[in-house]
């Protein structure tokens, strides 16, 4: 949830032509994570939890790509940007951490 409002906070400051472009998008992505984390935890099974997890993994790595494509396009800070994108992966890590223990785990 975090990054996602740091995310929107990023994108504020994009030009207005891309309201509805990579902003969209970014926005899109960022509340993906957080929503798929949730929707695998409310699931019956690990298998479907980790399919979620999985699920917002993916979201996690279109963020950085388009992170890149921002920083790209300098339509932000590098400083602001390094920021929000350190916390990006620190957030796939954990989730790739949480999948490794759950495939691993007998429960």
């Amino acid at each position: 949830m975090e990054l996602a409002t740091d995310v929107y906070r990023l994108t504020e400051s994009f030009p207005s032509h891309e309201r509805y472009g990579l902003s969209q998008q970014l926005r899109r992505a960022a509340i993906s994570i957080a929503s798929n984390i949730a929707e695998g935890a409310a699931r019956q099974t690990k298998k479907e939890f980790i399919q979620f997890l999985y699920i917002a993994l993916g979201s996690s790595v279109e963020l950085e790509t388009q992170f890149e494509l921002a920083k790209m396009l300098g339509y932000c800070d590098d400083s602001k940007l390094e920021s929000v994108y350190d916390k990006q992966i620190r957030i796939s890590k954990m989730l790739l951490g949480l999948i490794r223990s759950l495939k691993r785990s007998k429960i």
